[in-house]
């Protein structure tokens, strides 16, 4: 089987948080470091605080081992439980293409 080149993890840490600067000038910098992380949009819950994020990644192993490692660390610090999926980029590429998505007009 074929491993996708364009990875998408959407993650969610289930947590009351207000989306400040403290939120993400720490977590940035960190997450530059990733390997294979090619973006990040954050994400904030609409009336529940949420926090989470829409993440391109270039490989499944990249992608699983930032999910087992860096994140589900974060969300072991601050007690909150985690939803992450993993999404096929390249299948959708076409489809995402004809919908004009940031992704893909590269």
């Amino acid at each position: 089987m074929t491993q996708p080149n364009r990875v998408f993890l959407y993650a969610e840490l289930q947590v009351s948080a207000p989306f400040t600067e403290e939120v993400w000038q720490e977590a940035n910098p960190a997450m530059q470091t990733v390997t294979g992380l090619r973006n990040k949009t954050w994400l904030s819950g609409i009336n529940n605080h949420s926090v989470g994020g829409f993440y391109e990644f270039d490989s499944v192993q990249n992608a699983r081992a930032y999910a087992e490692g860096m994140l589900s660390d974060i969300a072991k610090s601050i007690n909150a439980s985690l939803s992450i999926k993993l999404f096929d980029g390249d299948v959708v590429a076409e489809a995402s293409k004809g919908m004009k998505s940031p992704y893909f007009n590269a």
